[in-house]
Protein backbone atom coordinates (compact mmCIF):
# COMPACT_ATOMS: atom_id res chain seq x y z
CA UNK A 1 0.00 0.00 0.00
CA UNK A 2 3.17 2.52 0.92
CA UNK A 3 4.30 1.86 -2.93
CA UNK A 4 0.90 2.54 -5.16
CA UNK A 5 0.52 5.81 -2.18
CA UNK A 6 4.29 7.34 -2.80
CA UNK A 7 3.29 6.52 -7.01
CA UNK A 8 0.53 8.57 -6.59
CA UNK A 9 2.00 11.49 -4.61
CA UNK A 10 5.34 11.18 -6.53
CA UNK A 11 3.55 11.27 -10.01
CA UNK A 12 0.66 13.57 -9.24
CA UNK A 13 3.22 16.52 -7.82
CA UNK A 14 5.12 15.72 -10.70
CA UNK A 15 2.45 16.13 -13.32
CA UNK A 16 0.26 18.47 -11.39
CA UNK A 17 3.27 21.06 -10.77
CA UNK A 18 4.17 20.32 -14.87
CA UNK A 19 0.50 21.72 -15.63
CA UNK A 20 0.36 24.35 -12.76
CA UNK A 21 3.46 26.15 -14.78
CA UNK A 22 1.99 26.19 -17.57
CA UNK A 23 2.75 22.63 -19.22
CA UNK A 24 0.65 20.66 -21.81
CA UNK A 25 0.16 17.09 -21.20
CA UNK A 26 0.34 16.26 -24.61
CA UNK A 27 4.03 16.90 -25.21
CA UNK A 28 4.94 14.23 -22.37
CA UNK A 29 2.82 11.78 -24.44
CA UNK A 30 5.85 10.02 -25.71
CA UNK A 31 5.24 6.42 -26.25
CA UNK A 32 7.86 5.57 -28.01
CA UNK A 33 10.64 7.09 -25.79
CA UNK A 34 9.48 4.79 -22.67
CA UNK A 35 9.15 2.08 -25.66
CA UNK A 36 12.96 2.52 -25.72
CA UNK A 37 13.60 3.14 -22.06
CA UNK A 38 11.74 0.87 -20.68
CA UNK A 39 12.73 -2.00 -23.72
CA UNK A 40 16.13 -1.21 -22.94
CA UNK A 41 15.80 -1.40 -19.30
CA UNK A 42 13.90 -4.91 -19.01
CA UNK A 43 16.07 -6.10 -22.06
CA UNK A 44 19.68 -5.60 -19.88
CA UNK A 45 18.22 -6.75 -16.65
CA UNK A 46 17.41 -10.07 -18.35
CA UNK A 47 20.96 -10.24 -19.83
CA UNK A 48 22.57 -9.30 -16.47
CA UNK A 49 20.75 -12.43 -14.67
CA UNK A 50 19.30 -15.60 -14.70
CA UNK A 51 16.00 -16.67 -15.02
CA UNK A 52 15.90 -17.73 -11.43
CA UNK A 53 16.75 -14.47 -10.08
CA UNK A 54 14.41 -12.89 -13.03
CA UNK A 55 11.56 -14.99 -11.62
CA UNK A 56 12.31 -14.09 -8.09
CA UNK A 57 12.46 -10.43 -8.73
CA UNK A 58 8.90 -10.83 -9.87
CA UNK A 59 7.84 -12.48 -6.49
CA UNK A 60 9.83 -9.93 -4.57
CA UNK A 61 8.08 -7.18 -6.29
CA UNK A 62 4.28 -9.00 -5.19
CA UNK A 63 5.79 -9.24 -1.64
CA UNK A 64 7.11 -5.78 -1.65
CA UNK A 65 3.62 -4.29 -2.81
CA UNK A 66 2.26 -6.56 -0.57
CA UNK A 67 4.37 -5.55 2.38
CA UNK A 68 4.87 -9.51 3.30
CA UNK A 69 7.32 -8.93 6.28
CA UNK A 70 6.96 -10.93 9.20
CA UNK A 71 4.04 -10.03 11.76
CA UNK A 72 4.12 -10.83 15.46
CA UNK A 73 2.16 -14.00 15.06
CA UNK A 74 5.16 -15.43 12.96
CA UNK A 75 7.30 -14.01 15.92
CA UNK A 76 5.21 -16.25 18.33
CA UNK A 77 5.27 -19.26 16.19
CA UNK A 78 8.96 -19.05 15.41
CA UNK A 79 9.27 -18.85 19.27
CA UNK A 80 6.70 -21.81 19.91
CA UNK A 81 8.66 -24.02 18.06
CA UNK A 82 11.95 -23.50 19.16
CA UNK A 83 10.82 -23.69 22.87
CA UNK A 84 9.09 -27.04 21.95
CA UNK A 85 12.02 -28.35 20.65
CA UNK A 86 14.18 -27.76 22.96
CA UNK A 87 12.07 -28.48 26.29
CA UNK A 88 11.69 -31.92 24.33
CA UNK A 89 15.42 -32.22 24.12
CA UNK A 90 16.01 -31.88 27.71
CA UNK A 91 13.02 -34.51 28.06
CA UNK A 92 12.80 -36.72 25.13
CA UNK A 93 15.05 -39.73 23.42
CA UNK A 94 16.79 -38.56 20.68
CA UNK A 95 14.17 -41.15 18.01
CA UNK A 96 11.65 -38.44 19.57
CA UNK A 97 13.08 -35.73 18.61
CA UNK A 98 13.94 -36.92 15.51
CA UNK A 99 10.23 -37.88 14.69
CA UNK A 100 9.65 -33.89 14.62
CA UNK A 101 12.66 -32.72 12.58
CA UNK A 102 12.78 -35.62 10.02
CA UNK A 103 9.28 -35.13 9.14
CA UNK A 104 7.83 -31.58 10.36
CA UNK A 105 4.99 -31.68 8.18
CA UNK A 106 3.41 -34.82 10.42
CA UNK A 107 5.01 -33.01 13.25
CA UNK A 108 2.53 -31.82 16.39
CA UNK A 109 4.79 -29.17 17.22
CA UNK A 110 5.73 -27.64 14.22
CA UNK A 111 1.70 -28.30 12.69
CA UNK A 112 0.83 -25.95 15.83
CA UNK A 113 2.96 -23.12 13.99
CA UNK A 114 1.52 -23.01 10.37
CA UNK A 115 3.89 -19.48 9.76
CA UNK A 116 6.94 -21.70 10.11
CA UNK A 117 5.38 -24.86 8.36
CA UNK A 118 4.74 -22.60 5.49
CA UNK A 119 7.79 -21.31 5.34
CA UNK A 120 10.18 -24.36 4.10
CA UNK A 121 13.58 -22.69 3.82
CA UNK A 122 13.12 -21.57 7.96
CA UNK A 123 11.66 -25.20 8.46
CA UNK A 124 15.03 -26.91 7.29
CA UNK A 125 16.97 -24.61 8.48
CA UNK A 126 15.13 -25.24 12.12
CA UNK A 127 15.61 -29.07 11.44
CA UNK A 128 19.19 -29.34 10.52
CA UNK A 129 20.70 -26.84 13.28
CA UNK A 130 18.31 -29.05 15.72
CA UNK A 131 19.54 -32.53 14.29
CA UNK A 132 23.24 -31.11 14.99
CA UNK A 133 22.68 -30.42 18.43
CA UNK A 134 21.12 -34.09 19.46
CA UNK A 135 24.50 -35.19 17.16
CA UNK A 136 26.23 -33.63 20.27
CA UNK A 137 29.74 -33.33 18.56
CA UNK A 138 29.98 -29.37 17.28
CA UNK A 139 30.59 -27.05 19.81
CA UNK A 140 28.46 -23.85 19.93
CA UNK A 141 30.98 -21.31 18.77
CA UNK A 142 31.44 -24.09 15.69
CA UNK A 143 27.44 -23.74 14.99
CA UNK A 144 27.38 -20.25 15.86
CA UNK A 145 29.97 -20.26 12.75
CA UNK A 146 28.08 -22.47 10.70
CA UNK A 147 25.14 -20.45 10.96
CA UNK A 148 26.45 -17.26 10.27
CA UNK A 149 27.73 -18.46 6.93
CA UNK A 150 24.40 -20.11 5.87
CA UNK A 151 22.72 -16.72 6.92
CA UNK A 152 24.89 -14.94 4.95
CA UNK A 153 24.60 -17.18 1.75
CA UNK A 154 20.20 -16.77 2.28
CA UNK A 155 21.12 -13.07 2.42
CA UNK A 156 22.94 -12.52 -0.80
CA UNK A 157 20.59 -14.79 -2.71
CA UNK A 158 17.40 -13.08 -1.24
CA UNK A 159 19.05 -9.47 -2.29
CA UNK A 160 19.40 -10.57 -5.98
CA UNK A 161 15.88 -9.52 -7.14
CA UNK A 162 17.26 -6.17 -4.91
CA UNK A 163 21.15 -5.95 -6.65
CA UNK A 164 18.99 -6.42 -9.93
CA UNK A 165 16.72 -3.62 -9.56
CA UNK A 166 19.32 -1.11 -8.37
CA UNK A 167 21.52 -1.87 -11.04
CA UNK A 168 18.71 -0.97 -13.84
CA UNK A 169 17.65 1.72 -11.70
CA UNK A 170 21.05 3.17 -12.03
CA UNK A 171 21.30 2.42 -15.76
CA UNK A 172 18.13 4.43 -16.61
CA UNK A 173 19.24 8.15 -16.69
CA UNK A 174 21.46 6.75 -19.32
CA UNK A 175 19.33 4.94 -21.28
CA UNK A 176 16.88 7.93 -21.71
CA UNK A 177 19.94 9.83 -22.69
CA UNK A 178 19.59 7.08 -25.43
CA UNK A 179 16.38 7.58 -26.06
CA UNK A 180 17.00 11.99 -26.27
CA UNK A 181 19.67 10.66 -29.05
CA UNK A 182 17.74 9.20 -31.18
CA UNK A 183 15.03 12.08 -31.09
CA UNK A 184 17.55 14.45 -31.61
CA UNK A 185 18.68 12.58 -34.65
CA UNK A 186 14.53 12.39 -35.39
CA UNK A 187 14.30 16.26 -35.23
CA UNK A 188 17.60 16.79 -37.24
CA UNK A 189 15.72 15.26 -40.07
CA UNK A 190 13.21 17.56 -39.89
CA UNK A 191 15.47 20.26 -39.74
CA UNK A 192 13.99 22.19 -42.73
CA UNK A 193 10.38 22.62 -40.95
CA UNK A 194 9.24 24.97 -39.50
CA UNK A 195 10.14 26.46 -35.68
CA UNK A 196 6.80 25.23 -34.70
CA UNK A 197 7.51 21.71 -35.91
CA UNK A 198 10.99 21.35 -34.87
CA UNK A 199 10.48 22.32 -31.28
CA UNK A 200 8.02 20.06 -31.05
CA UNK A 201 10.35 17.35 -32.36
CA UNK A 202 12.82 18.52 -30.08
CA UNK A 203 10.53 18.63 -27.10
CA UNK A 204 9.78 15.24 -27.68
CA UNK A 205 13.40 14.49 -27.40
CA UNK A 206 13.98 15.59 -24.13
CA UNK A 207 11.41 13.70 -22.70
CA UNK A 208 13.40 10.46 -23.33
CA UNK A 209 15.76 11.93 -20.61
CA UNK A 210 13.13 13.26 -18.28
CA UNK A 211 11.62 9.71 -18.19
CA UNK A 212 15.25 7.86 -17.62
CA UNK A 213 16.10 10.37 -14.59
CA UNK A 214 12.44 9.85 -13.30
CA UNK A 215 11.72 6.55 -13.59
CA UNK A 216 15.29 5.29 -12.02
CA UNK A 217 15.11 8.45 -8.91
CA UNK A 218 11.65 8.02 -8.27
CA UNK A 219 10.08 4.49 -8.91
CA UNK A 220 12.64 1.59 -9.79
CA UNK A 221 15.48 3.31 -7.47
CA UNK A 222 13.01 3.33 -4.61
CA UNK A 223 10.65 -0.04 -5.09
CA UNK A 224 14.47 -1.46 -4.56
CA UNK A 225 14.84 -0.07 -1.41
CA UNK A 226 11.30 -1.35 -0.39
CA UNK A 227 12.16 -4.91 -1.68
CA UNK A 228 15.12 -4.40 0.37
CA UNK A 229 13.52 -3.67 3.84
CA UNK A 230 11.13 -6.31 2.94
CA UNK A 231 13.49 -9.26 2.81
CA UNK A 232 15.75 -7.74 5.34
CA UNK A 233 12.55 -8.49 7.80
CA UNK A 234 11.95 -11.64 6.16
CA UNK A 235 15.78 -12.74 6.94
CA UNK A 236 15.50 -11.81 10.88
CA UNK A 237 13.22 -15.09 11.64
CA UNK A 238 16.44 -17.00 11.21
CA UNK A 239 18.90 -14.53 13.42
CA UNK A 240 16.30 -15.61 16.05
CA UNK A 241 16.61 -19.31 15.42
CA UNK A 242 19.97 -18.66 15.62
CA UNK A 243 20.44 -16.82 18.86
CA UNK A 244 17.85 -19.12 20.48
CA UNK A 245 19.40 -22.40 19.82
CA UNK A 246 23.10 -20.72 20.53
CA UNK A 247 21.89 -19.78 24.04
CA UNK A 248 20.14 -23.28 24.67
CA UNK A 249 23.40 -24.96 23.45
CA UNK A 250 25.54 -22.38 26.10
CA UNK A 251 23.43 -23.55 28.68
CA UNK A 252 20.56 -21.65 28.95
CA UNK A 253 17.17 -23.17 29.99
CA UNK A 254 14.17 -23.00 27.69
CA UNK A 255 12.58 -20.11 28.66
CA UNK A 256 15.83 -18.00 28.70
CA UNK A 257 16.66 -18.90 25.52
CA UNK A 258 13.80 -17.69 24.07
CA UNK A 259 14.72 -13.90 25.54
CA UNK A 260 18.00 -14.27 23.53
CA UNK A 261 16.09 -14.83 20.25
CA UNK A 262 12.73 -12.56 21.56
CA UNK A 263 15.16 -9.89 21.78
CA UNK A 264 16.66 -9.87 18.00
CA UNK A 265 13.12 -8.81 17.12
CA UNK A 266 12.80 -5.04 16.37
CA UNK A 267 11.11 -3.11 19.43
CA UNK A 268 8.67 -1.70 16.77
CA UNK A 269 7.26 -5.53 16.18
CA UNK A 270 8.79 -7.28 19.44
CA UNK A 271 5.91 -9.45 21.22
CA UNK A 272 5.97 -8.77 24.94
CA UNK A 273 6.97 -11.16 27.41
CA UNK A 274 3.57 -12.07 28.36
CA UNK A 275 2.72 -13.14 24.35
CA UNK A 276 5.57 -15.25 24.26
CA UNK A 277 4.89 -16.75 27.74
CA UNK A 278 1.12 -17.17 26.52
CA UNK A 279 2.88 -19.24 23.56
CA UNK A 280 5.03 -21.45 25.24
CA UNK A 281 1.49 -22.54 27.60
CA UNK A 282 -0.77 -22.47 24.44
CA UNK A 283 1.08 -23.00 21.28
CA UNK A 284 -0.95 -21.77 18.12
CA UNK A 285 -2.56 -19.76 20.20
CA UNK A 286 -5.82 -17.90 19.57
CA UNK A 287 -4.45 -15.37 17.49
CA UNK A 288 -3.55 -17.92 14.79
CA UNK A 289 -5.20 -16.34 12.50
CA UNK A 290 -4.18 -12.94 13.18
Amino acid sequence: MNIIIGLIVTFGCVIGGYMAMGGHLEVLNQPFELLIIGGAGLGGFIIANTMKVVKDTGKALLEAFKHTVPKERHYLDTLGVLYSLMRDLRTKSRNEIESHIDNPEESSIFQSAPTVLQNKELTTFICDYVRLIIIGNARSHEIEALMDEEIQTITNDKMKPYAAMSTVADALPAIGIVAAVLGVVKAMGAINESPEILGGKIAAALVGTLLGVFLSYSVVSPIATNIKSVRAKQNRLYIIVKQTLLAYMNGSVPQVALEYGRKTISSYERPSIDAVEQEMMNPGGDSKAA
